[in-house]
């Protein structure tokens, strides 16, 4: 694992360095004239909030009366669109089903042009890299928890849960995994291929796929790279804009929220360690007469910085992403066989390697679906981001919908101007 140790590490910031340049504003100087003169702009443009997904609370983003007014003269209600007439405050909506409230938080565009805001402004996906490192580090301390906590008892448990698991299999005819090992067992070469699949495309993976989202429904639908782009331009990139990969961030977000929560209330032993040689009694001998065998970790492995430390908690579900596109471009097209292809190779790596059980995969499917249809519930975090931007005194770029390409470059064939701003 010398090796992987320096360059595990090295892909992620590769991939987080790579996704920062080529997602960056490429046109800042038109991008900051043209929002400028906007600004400057009679007209007065409504906020929409509008996302892809599901029917799911929206949280977005209004103006408040304050004394903050420079000047004392009225302002565009979008507050993305400022040069330097900003209120000290902004109006934000939370709410859970039904229930809504109203709160008052800090506007931290009054630091829009400070340097780093405009750093951020220049690299807007190092906001993505903040939000995956968050998410990823949260989870992390959070399985490290459980480790360091860990007790015989709960191994106990673990293993009586993992035996469960197999006679639910074996009752449901789906108790595959014995036969799907042995034949990786029998062919060396694919085993190598599959063990390093399962340490290494898990982290890296999943940050590649974000860059690649981030590129598709961000940074190919700007304008501002295009000399001539009209609103019914073809940019190249996806319809359904940042509000399509906010939500995919936000519900990786909840399912490993989820998944943290699974592992920590019902911990599962996964097969590799059900042949344990250290157990006595009749369990051990039962769980040994199953026959797993740990390819990865085990002689000839391939032993990763991500699923082997001392503060690796081995007792946990890890879920498989959820892919839903749409189609039928040949570049839609190979999205759709990608985002089949991925599971089902993480599928095969996961039960190959005994490290998940079929029911694993199932609940993974069934937590990202719960993790999509409820993933708007963390914008109900955005208010204490404002007061952290504001105690850094940051302003987070806010990606344009594409009423805001119509705003900025002219409405051909429509006389009302919208401007949307998508929160995250």
């Amino acid at each position: 694992m010398a090796v992987g140790a320096f360059l595990e590490p090295l892909v992620v910031v590769t991939l987080l360095f790579g996704g920062t340049w080529i997602n960056r504003e490429r046109d800042v100087a038109r991008s900051y004239s043209r929002t400028s003169s906007l600004s400057n702009s009679p007209r007065e443009s409504p906020l929409s909030d509008e996302e892809s997904g599901p029917p799911q609370p929206r949280l977005h983003t209004t103006d408040v009366k304050s004394p903050c007014l420079t000047g004392g003269q009225p302002r565009s209600q979008s507050p993305s669109l400022l040069a330097g007439h900003e209120q000290c405050w902004r109006q934000r909506t939370i709410g859970l089903f039904s229930w809504r409230k109203e709160v008052i938080t800090p506007n931290t565009a009054v630091f829009r042009n400070r340097l780093l805001s405009r750093l951020l402004h220049n690299f807007p996906f190092l906001v993505e890299c903040w939000y995956w490192a968050l998410v990823y580090w949260i989870y992390q301390l959070g399985r490290a928890f459980t480790a360091v906590t860990l007790q015989e008892g709960t191994v106990d448990v673990a293993r009586r849960h993992a035996l469960q698991i197999i006679e639910l299999e074996e009752n449901l005819h789906i108790f595959w995994e014995i036969g799907i090992q042995k034949y990786f067992l029998e062919r060396p070469l694919l085993l190598t291929w599959i063990n390093w699949t399962y340490s290494f495309i898990h982290i890296p993976g999943t940050i590649a796929f974000l860059v690649w989202l981030y590129y598709y429904n961000i940074t190919s639908n700007r304008c501002q790279e295009r000399r001539m782009c009209g609103p019914d331009s073809n940019t190249g990139g996806s319809p359904a804009g940042p509000g399509l990969y906010q939500a995919r961030r936000r519900t990786m977000a909840v399912c490993n929220l989820l998944a943290f929560v699974v592992f920590t209330l019902w911990p599962c032993m996964p097969p590799r360690l059900l042949s344990d040689e250290s157990l006595d009694g009749p369990i051990g001998e039962i769980a040994r007469s199953y026959g797993f065998v740990d390819t990865v970790h085990g002689a000839g492995g391939a032993r990763s910085v991500w699923t082997q430390n001392k503060f690796c908690n081995q007792y946990v579900s890890k879920f498989l992403p959820e892919a839903k596109l749409h189609l039928p471009s040949w570049r839609r097209l190979a999205c759709l066989v990608v985002g089949f292809a991925y599971p089902f190779t993480i599928l095969v790596a996961i039960v190959a390697t005994a490290n998940h059980f079929i029911l694993d995969a199932v609940a993974g499917a069934i937590v990202c679906g719960v993790g999509w249809w409820g993933n708007s519930i963390l914008l109900n975090l955005l208010p204490l981001e404002d007061y952290f931007l504001w105690a850094l005194r940051i302003h987070k770029p806010e990606h344009r919908t594409l009423d805001v390409k119509r705003a900025l470059y002219g409405d051909v064939g429509h006389n009302a101007v919208t401007v949307g701003v998508v929160t995250q």
